[in-house]
This record gives structure tokens, C-alpha cells and sequence, in this order.
């Protein structure tokens, strides 16, 4: 669990060295803009699986359900159990898979909602329950794979899967759903595809008599592209922190990125012309150069095949990072920024000014995707709350 100080001399030490700033009214922002699109009977679940994509899973959960989402969504049981450990009440379902028993016990213990992809795991959930003392119906979402090829039960097998759960003592079924493979793209022929399996297979198990009380389809590119797609509820994960699956969703709604990723510069040089920057002298320095030496390095996060090819913004002017991006430092040419100051604030993500970099833009360098640079911000960087005033929205965490 990351730490989220409060105390002053705390937060201050937080920043001395390198931090990523977390903006929680932006996920309020997020929240309210995206809700927008839905209906009034489509839930929101905010997935905060993987730490929140490396934003603090605790308080971003928190500020989510306090901008009326109504579920959350992780990968692991662990991941459930620390936001149950923090007070969280609101339903929320395992996306991954669980197979074990001391895994049940502990999802039943934690009031968790699991994903069964297949009647074998069905069938240990069914087994294991019925052996808890005081065993009450535990609520299971039925996962079915419609093109994806991941998790799930084949969806022309899905009235079996459905039947045979329906059957299991105590066990409940609380939702059936599916992932979209293609939901950001243009070409919507898979993605047409995949919601014409899903319902058929929708249809087949309300045709045996099973009615499911939820149904679920759309990530967050499903969620911006298609209303069609939105059923009874929506898991919004990159939309959620303020980034968009696909470059031609910005003109949907305008979201706010709610990351930022911050250092210090630790030292300031001038080296002369032909002078190596860094291991492996990857830049000649072309002419005098002044140089700001950042705590910030690749054991941070900072991706090290960036080297030579990113920017940071140094007193709202982009400059060049040179040379390899080492462990914990990095170097940037600031010979264009004036009157600087060991302990002057260098923004490598987010905005100052009127220049902004995005985890978009890295992405793109790297030929990679943005849920990856999200993720990639070590522990070792602390996250610090921006203190600005969230909306007045009233908390509601009682499932939908």
C-alpha cells in the first residue's frame, strides 16, 4: 500500500527528492464527465486494479465512489482486501481468475465478488463454500470469452456454464460479462462481432430460464464509443485517469489527466564541447552546455530506451533530457532557461505553463501503450495528493 501523508514536514520531505503528484478532483472530474454518457440504470465501476494504474488504489477508490461510482474492479484478492482494510464497503469484483480454496475462504471472508471462467472452478467455489460454517450464497460473475481469447468459457458454451452455476448450492450469479479485444478502433468489425456473440449467448441462457441481473460489457474505449455497449454497467479503467484509449476519443469529452511526475534538480554544470553526457557517452555535448543533473532515474520508472529522445519542462520551457537515463538520475540541457537553482522543480509528466507532456506521449515514443507508462512508477516514488477541494457529491458505496 502506498503511504499518503498528510503532516506538512512530511509532505515536504516527500517532494525532495521526486514524487508523482495525484490530483483526486480529477478523478471526480473524470467520474462526472463520463457518467454523462451513461444512463441512469448503467453502474460505474471504477477499476483500480494495479495499484489504480500506479495512481494509490485507496484514495483514488475513495474519490471515485464519492463522484458517485458505484463499483470497483481489481485483479487480485489482495488487492480487494486492501481496500476492505480501508473502510471500502462498495461491491467489488475480482477480475482475474481464482481457483484455490484458502482463495475462496479469503474472498468470502472479504466480502469479495469473484469472476468463474470455467465449470471446473465452479465447481471448487461450490465445494468450498458449502464447508464454511454459516455459508451464505456468494455472489459469482460468469466470464465469457467472445473473442478475446483470455479469460472465460467459450460463449457458445455459455448456457451450460450458466445452468450448471445456476444449479451450485450456494453460489449466486450476479452479473455476466465479457471483454472487448478491439474497442478503441475504428474498424468496429470485431468489436460488432463480439456484442453479437455476447447477446446471442445472452439470449440462449434467458431462454433456459436464467435471467442474470446484470450484464457487462464495455472498458473504457466500449464505454466512449458506444452506447450500445454500456448494458448494466460500464469498468472504466485509462478513461478514468484522465487518459484516452484511442488518439480520435479526445473529441468525445474532455477528460483530466490526473498524474503527474515530478523532480528536483540535484546539480547544475556547464560542460564544454565535446564533452560525453552519461554512461556510455550516448551525447556529445556540440557546444558549452549547461546541464541540471534530476533525482530522478529508471528505478523510478522513468523508461531508460527514452534516453536522447524525451523532454522535461523546466520554469514552463521544455528542454532536452541528453545522455542515458541512469538509476536514479537523469540529465537535461537547460543552457535556454535563465537564473536557475539546485532544488528548482522539473516536470517530467503533466503540465507547466502552457507546455504539458502526456504518459500518451511517451507512449508513443516507445511504440507502446500508456496503461504501461502509468504502471510503471516504482513505490519508491511517493504519491502526494493535491489539496484542492473535491466536489460536494455525497459518498454513496451501496452496490447498485
Amino acid at each position: 500500500m502506498l503511504s499518503w501523508e498528510q503532516s506538512s514536514s512530511l509532505a515536504q520531505m516527500q517532494r525532495e527528492r521526486a514524487w508523482v503528484e495525484i490530483d483526486l478532483a480529477a478523478i471526480a472530474h473524470n467520474v462526472t464527465q463520463i457518467k454523462r454518457l451513461l444512463q441512469n440504470r448503467t453502474a460505474f465501476m471504477a477499476v483500480v486494479k494495479a495499484d489504480a494504474y500506479g495512481h494509490g488504489s485507496i484514495a483514488i477508490a475513495q474519490a471515485a465512489l464519492q463522484a458517485r461510482a458505484t463499483w470497483l474492479g481489481v485483479a487480485t484478492i489482495p488487492e480487494g482486501i486492501e481496500l476492505r482494510e480501508s473502510g471500502i464497503q462498495a461491491p467489488i469484483l475480482i477480475l482475474g481468475a481464482t481457483y484455490t480454496p484458502e482463495q475462496i475462504r479469503a474472498i468470502a471472508r472479504w466480502n469479495l465478488q469473484p469472476t468463474l471462467c470455467t465449470p471446473k472452478q465452479a465447481l471448487v467455489f461450490a465445494e468450498t463454500i458449502a464447508n464454511l460454517p454459516n455459508a451464505s450464497p456468494l455472489p459469482v460473475h460468469l466470464k465469457l470469452d467472445t473473442g478475446m481469447s483470455r479469460l472465460g468459457t467459450d460463449w457458445q458454451a455459455a448456457t451450460e456454464f450458466a445452468q450448471l452455476v445456476h444449479r451450485l448450492p450456494h453460489l449466486s450469479i450476479a452479473s455476466i460479462y465479457s471483454h472487448l479485444a478491439t474497442a478503441e478502433s475504428l474498424d468496429r468489425t470485431v468489436v460488432n462481432q463480439q456484442r453479437q456473440r455476447f447477446e446471442t449467448a445472452i439470449a440462449q441462457i434467458k431462454s433456459a430460464g436464467i435471467t442474470p441481473p446484470k450484464l457487462h460489457l464495455a472498458n473504457s474505449a466500449g464505454t466512449l464509443t458506444d452506447a450500445n455497449l454500456h448494458y448494466d454497467m460500464v469498468r472504466v479503467g485509462l478513461a478514468l485517469y484522465g487518459l484516452y484509449p484511442a488518439a480520435h476519443l479526445k473529441s468525445v469529452l474532455a477528460l483530466k489527466p490526473v498524474l503527474q511526475v515530478k523532480a528536483r534538480i540535484t546539480q547544475l554544470k556547464t560542460i564544454q564541447a565535446g564533452t560525453g553526457v552519461s554512461y556510455g557517452h550516448r551525447f556529445i555535448a556540440d557546444r558549452e552546455l549547461a546541464i541540471a543533473v534530476v533525482g530522478i532515474g529508471y528505478a523510478d520508472g522513468i523508461p531508460r530506451n527514452l534516453s536522447n529522445q524525451m523532454t522535461a519542462i523546466v520554469q514552463g520551457q521544455l528542454v532536452p533530457q541528453i545522455g542515458a537515463v541512469t538509476m536514479d538520475q537523469l540529465m537535461l540541457d537547460v543552457s535556454q532557461v535563465p537564473h536557475l537553482q539546485e532544488g528548482d522543480v522539473v516536470t517530467l509528466l503533466g503540465h507547466d505553463g502552457k507546455e504539458s507532456i502526456s504518459a500518451e506521449d511517451w507512449a508513443e515514443t516507445l511504440g507502446t501503450i500508456s496503461w504501461e507508462i502509468l504502471c510503471s512508477f516504482k513505490h519508491r516514488l511517493p504519491r502526494v495528493a493535491i489539496t484542492r477541494a473535491l466536489p460536494d457529491f455525497a459518498l454513496d458505496t451501496k452496490c447498485q
